[in-house]
């Protein structure tokens, strides 16, 4: 009998040997990671307090500088508009200037509006401008408002 007990001994080890592969399990969960970058279009313009030079004319002085910062994956547009059309305002009397922003230049009698492809960030661009010398003005004090907009596309 002990023979048979030796035997159905080995024989419980053999089957719990191969049993113990069969019994382990393979779990798994997933975790969703969610995230979101709001849209955010920002721009800080800064007016240099410049008076211009009208009898003797200007050529592309630094009035103001713009930075420029959008984070739109389709890019974005900035701006340019005239309070008075484009001209130098005094009363009645008027004087013709043009601009020009980061390398896009003319007259602001319509509203200029520069193109960006993509996101910028800090970008930094001067406002210049440009008035004919003449001595022909009538005496005044002349002035404009150029207000410079961002928007995402």
């Amino acid at each position: 009998m002990t023979t048979f007990f030796a035997k159905t001994a080995a024989a419980a080890l053999v089957v719990a040997a191969f049993a113990a592969p069969a019994m382990a399990q393979n779990a798994s969960g997933t975790i969703q990671l969610k995230g979101n970058v709001g849209l955010s279009c920002t721009i800080a313009v800064q007016d240099l307090s410049q008076s211009l030079s009208l009898k003797t004319g200007e050529s592309n002085k630094t009035v103001g500088s713009v930075t420029e910062t959008c984070n739109s994956g389709t890019g974005y547009k900035i701006t340019l508009a005239s309070s008075n059309g484009g001209k130098l305002k005094s009363g009645n009397f008027t004087i013709d200037y043009q601009v020009n922003y980061d390398g896009q230049g003319g007259s602001l009698n319509s509203q200029m509006v520069v193109d960006r492809a993509n996101a910028q960030f800090n970008k930094k661009s001067d406002l210049k401008v440009t008035v004919q010398a003449s001595d022909q003005y009538i005496a005044g004090d002349y002035a404009d408002t150029v207000t410079v907009t961002i928007a995402a596309k």
